[in-house]
């Protein structure tokens, strides 16, 4: 279906929380019909309250329609964390081979990929189509730059969403992977925005470029400059990593930045006191920088739930997907909001059903008193359908995917395998 003035009919969309005293007991859901209109939303109406809008069944059926088969519609997800140009996808298996830290983890990486006999575009495509089967319909990828390589990575990955632009949405991050200045990479992430980057990148500033203060300085110089936004990955521990989230919070207010810098993994947050942790939250919500966990098992994760009290945006990526540092993962980032979710002990109805906010760019279907707040008029068109009672369930369950919509398009469908066709 690529046409997008449509009917969609027979989903079940969330309608109010069931309460048991002041306790939440459930989640009713209400048979529905959507139409879109030029990729947008633009009615949802009850099954059984056709003929009250003056609208029968007959007409609607007569009208180009998507039957939704009594399935669950939720917002379609975001994927913020996932490195297209690194997978193996496509490749013979291979585990990971052992390395000493992240500078040997690069090293390894930096031989390995230039052997690989799987095009880039061939593997970056293979691991794009699993993120869209998966529910996503927006990602935020790193590509690797640096000398050995120059920005040769970058091309293969932007002539990908090219392709799929009418499908999803995406952010590219250049991504100095082996440290901004410790590979002398300036010249080349900035070559990198030129070319249609979106954001800039960065390392563990103290201890993979030895030099905190230069490194973020760097960063930040390099995003106002390009009118670009800041993606740090910092694995840095305890006090060190709250003290760069406190700079680059502080760099971040005094370039104008607020709302365009993330900081990924931030597993520091989740390793220092409490009040440190506080203070740093307030910090980071100050500057509007939002904090991207993969929810990685055998870690100390940042701690989300205090994160949300002090106002502090959280997103999810699955990170890397079967390439040279992992040999897991399989794009699905609903599992890793049920992963959250375990981590946390979300095990009520209202907290499983909010941890959908990790992944669906901080779209609910629910608000805190319990009340529709999507999808309604004027919301584009993008959800997935899940064999689920209700989004709780989704999350906990890690509800099997049975159609993508993006933009107002049907993007796959597991009856069918159905993708659309890409120009």
């Amino acid at each position: 279906m690529n046409s997008t003035d449509y009917w969609l009919l027979n989903v079940q969309i969330e309608r109010r929380y069931v309460y048991d005293g002041d306790a939440v007991r459930g989640t009713e859901t209400e048979l529905s019909h959507v139409q879109i209109r030029e990729g947008v939303i633009v009615q949802v109406i009850a099954a059984d309250r056709m003929n009250s809008v003056n609208m029968d069944g007959e007409q609607i059926l007569a009208e180009p329609a998507y039957d939704g088969r009594g399935m669950l519609m939720l917002p379609s997800f975001t994927e913020k964390h996932v490195h297209l140009d690194k997978t193996l996808l496509g490749e013979p298996w291979q585990a990971v081979i052992p390395a000493s830290g992240v500078a040997g983890r690069c090293e390894i990486e930096k031989r390995l990929l230039p052997q690989l006999v799987t095009p880039p575009l061939q593997r970056a495509e293979l691991l794009l189509q699993r993120l869209i089967e998966a529910g996503s319909t927006h990602i935020r990828t790193h590509i690797d730059v640096y000398p050995e390589a120059g920005t040769k990575q970058l091309e293969p990955v932007l002539n990908l969403f090219h392709s799929y632009r009418h499908q999803i949405t995406h952010e590219v991050v250049a991504f100095p992977q082996h440290g901004l200045l410790r590979s002398g990479s300036k010249a080349l992430v900035r070559e990198a925005l030129q070319q249609g980057a979106h954001l800039v990148g960065g390392v563990d500033p103290a201890t993979m470029d030895t030099d905190l203060e230069a490194s973020l300085q760097l960063m930040v110089e390099l995003a106002v400059e390009a009118g670009a936004g800041i993606d740090l990955h910092l694995h840095d521990p305890d006090y060190l990593g709250t003290y760069t989230m406190k700079r680059l919070a502080r760099l971040t207010v005094e370039a104008g930045l607020q709302g365009n810098v993330s900081i990924s993994h931030a597993f520091a947050l989740g390793e220092v006191s409490e009040a440190e942790a506080r203070s740093t939250a307030d910090l980071l919500a100050e500057a509007g920088i939002t904090i991207i966990t993969s929810a990685p098992h055998g870690r100390t994760l940042p701690p989300v739930p205090l994160l949300w009290e002090h106002g502090v945006n959280v997103e999810a990526g699955c990170d890397n997907i079967y390439d040279t540092w992992q040999p897991f993962g399989n794009g699905d980032i609903l599992e890793r909001a049920s992963r959250l979710a375990e981590r946390f002990a979300w095990i009520d109805e209202r907290s499983l059903a909010r941890s959908l906010r990790l992944i669906t760019g901080g779209r609910e279907t629910l608000d805190a008193q319990g009340e529709r707040v999507w999808p309604v008029p004027g919301d584009s068109a993008d959800w997935v359908l899940v064999d689920a009672s209700c989004a709780a369930e989704a999350v906990a369950r890690r509800a099997p995917r049975k159609a993508v919509f993006s933009k107002g398009h049907l993007i796959w469908d597991d009856q069918t395998g159905h993708r659309m066709v890409h120009e």
